[in-house]
């Protein structure tokens, strides 16, 4: 059996999916990365160690790093990678919602194939790092907060705009002495709001609507966007790991003779990071260097040179 395996790499999480040869998914991973990528992929790897990866496909907003760290065979952008997944898991979906930690994305789908999409702008009020700053105001663990949200009975309206005025218009209701799960509540109608206004606006919408991302898991958000919405959207399984599972078939179908996938074992030793500059062109990019530790005297040996703008080091 040939074995596939898809990494989606995020801004606040890493996901892994392990696919047979039939596009069946044996097994899926969701780790968040707590500001350090590169550790939180070492974890997931190491997890998988014991399969025989025939193909490494890679998705996410640091795929291009992460793909020349690991040796990746096909490297996907998101759009691509969460139609194929989402066609194969389910596919009778005709409109996407999709929110990570810093970008939300709508896809509209016909017959599997994605034939109209959208990204956020630069505002984060849309995604879920938004919740996770408003959580740790108010002193909850977002793993908490849809939970909290679903005891409101009259959610209080937030400014959805941007987080800047929602977050004013939080502690102004807090101030007032409203209560907690109802600013849950309205935080969570926020947030669909603003992407329903923002990413999908002048977008036909059409059902069966998925929920997918991190955010999906939250059931406050599932409820606004119910509500809003009139109708019952549906969180599909492997919700938060659809583009690992659809770059992982792309590369299940793009099979190289040989994988440039260095292996599970590479991953094992230490990993260090350094910051330089290149000098060789007025541009004066900006680099990371990534060494691995090797030997019992702690030899560095370089892996990867990312940040440069001609792409001398890809």
């Amino acid at each position: 059996m040939k074995y596939s395996l898809g990494i989606d790499i995020g801004s606040i999480s890493v996901k892994l999916a392990l696919l047979n040869e039939k596009k069946g998914v044996v097994r899926a991973l969701y780790l968040r990365t707590y500001g350090d990528p590169i550790r939180a992929l070492q974890k997931g790897l190491r997890r998988f160690g014991k399969s025989k990866v025939s193909a490494l496909g890679i998705t996410g907003s640091g795929r291009n790093f992460i793909g020349t760290l690991v040796g990746a065979d096909a490297i996907f952008d998101e759009i691509t990678a969460h139609s194929v997944g989402i066609a194969n898991i389910y596919p009778t979906a005709r409109t996407v919602i999709e929110i990570g930690g810093q970008d939300s994305k709508l896809i509209c789908l016909e017959n599997g194939v994605a034939k109209d999409f959208n990204m956020n702008s630069v505002c984060a009020a849309g995604t879920g790092s938004f919740l996770d700053r408003q959580a740790a105001r108010i002193g909850i663990r977002i793993e908490d907060f849809g939970d909290i949200a679903l005891k409101s009975r009259k959610p209080t309206k937030i400014a959805a705009r941007c987080t800047v005025f929602a977050e004013s218009d939080m502690i102004h209701k807090q101030q007032a002495g409203y209560k907690r799960e109802d600013i849950i509540a309205g935080l969570c109608d926020a947030l669909a709001f603003n992407y329903l206004s923002t990413v999908a606006r002048g977008k036909n919408l059409e059902e069966p609507v998925l929920l997918l991302g991190g955010v999906a898991a939250n059931k406050g958000i599932e409820r606004a966007f119910n509500h809003i919405l009139s109708t019952k959207v549906i969180i599909p399984k492997y919700y938060n790991c659809m583009g690992a599972i659809g770059v992982a078939i792309l590369a299940l179908e793009n099979m190289p003779e040989k994988t440039k996938f260095r292996g599970f074992v590479f991953f094992d030793k230490e990993l260090t990071q350094e910051a330089g500059e290149c000098r060789d062109c007025p541009n004066r990019c900006e680099l990371v260097h990534l060494y691995r530790i090797v030997g019992k005297k702690g030899k560095r040996e370089k892996i990867a040179t990312m940040g440069s703008v001609c792409g001398k080091y890809q």
